[in-house]
């Protein structure tokens, strides 16, 4: 008997897989870091944790051409896995486990990784990762067998927001700030009130535009009807300074330069941000809730 896994509910990848793929993820973090060769990264990460990952790398390179051997490696023990059954492509996962990595309180953090494929010949890439406080994340609904509930990103969601409008929802909100499904919260509210304050300087002035992402969203249905939701944007800041200024990228950012450095009064930056959220049940009243934001800059351009 031949299975259709293109139209029948399957589990999108056994535990077993799941735990090659975190290893594999590891080996390949430590070596990109190691290396700082931003090259690596597309094999063992994808989408918006790709754009993510592998400008830093691209900005360390730049500091450290001969690379980071000292780099401590990155590993995982007591390892989760959070699997949807899915038809079609592509499929996704969540791999949580702790980590060697202290998160601000002292204690060891534990990341939550997303993995997806496009098909069956291709290696899992991670393409989200989130840290949650105190290290729980939201409780998943989960079918008798211990599979959870892949959301649709279009409008059979039941969600206040389909994840595929998610992207452009969060980036409008950003720039206008007009809307109430937000939960107020630094990210939300909080971030607007941040760039207010930033955007007139004593000799500079900062213009913020945000965009949606075309990375795909990935969600999973929780316990109380809405969903956890991986997604990202991109947002965009133009910096200018006063006639006779000259803007001073700092050597951190300087591998991330579109064409030479040169003396300018006006650089524009692109930064990919990803957002790990919880959308309410459609009808609900529940407002969309940010527990998680990463963000890193993947453009510097003089203008």
């Amino acid at each position: 008997m031949t299975v259709h896994g293109e139209r029948e509910m399957l589990p999108a990848v056994t535990k077993a897989d799941g735990a090659k793929a975190l290893q594999r993820f590891a080996a390949g973090f430590n070596k990109a870091k190691r290396q700082l060769d931003p090259e690596l990264n597309p094999s063992f990460e994808g989408g918006a944790l790709l754009a993510l990952d592998q400008a830093g790398i691209k900005a360390a390179h730049a500091l450290k051409p001969q690379g980071d051997p000292a780099y401590p490696a990155l590993a995982f023990k007591d390892a989760h896995f959070t699997i949807p059954k899915q038809a079609g492509w592509p499929k996704y996962f969540i791999a949580d486990a702790a980590s060697n990595r202290k998160a601000a309180d002292g204690s060891y953090s534990r990341w939550f990784l997303v993995f997806s494929r496009n098909g069956i010949k291709e290696k899992w890439r991670a393409v989200y990762l989130a840290e949650f406080a105190g290290n729980k994340a939201p409780e998943l609904k989960t079918d008798q067998d211990g599979f959870a509930e892949a959301v649709p990103a279009g409008g059979k969601s039941g969600l206040a927001v389909d994840p595929g409008k998610l992207s452009r929802t969060y980036a409008d909100y950003l720039n206008t700030g007009k809307g109430s499904i937000f939960a107020s919260g630094p990210n939300t509210d909080g971030w607007r009130a941040r760039r207010a304050r930033d955007t007139n300087q004593p000799g500079a002035r900062i213009l913020w535009e945000d965009t949606a992402a075309g990375f795909p969203p990935v969600a999973l249905r929780t316990t109380d009807g809405g969903a956890l939701v991986f997604f990202s944007t991109f947002y965009h800041q133009q910096k200018t300074v006063s006639a006779g200024s000259v803007i001073t990228v700092p050597a951190q950012l300087q591998g991330l330069m579109d064409g030479p450095v040169k003396k300018t009064s006006r650089m524009a930056f692109t930064t990919v941000s990803a957002q790990a959220v919880t959308v309410p049940a459609k009808g609900s009243g529940g407002k969309i809730t940010v527990l998680n934001r990463r963000e890193a800059k993947t453009s510097v351009k003089p203008l």
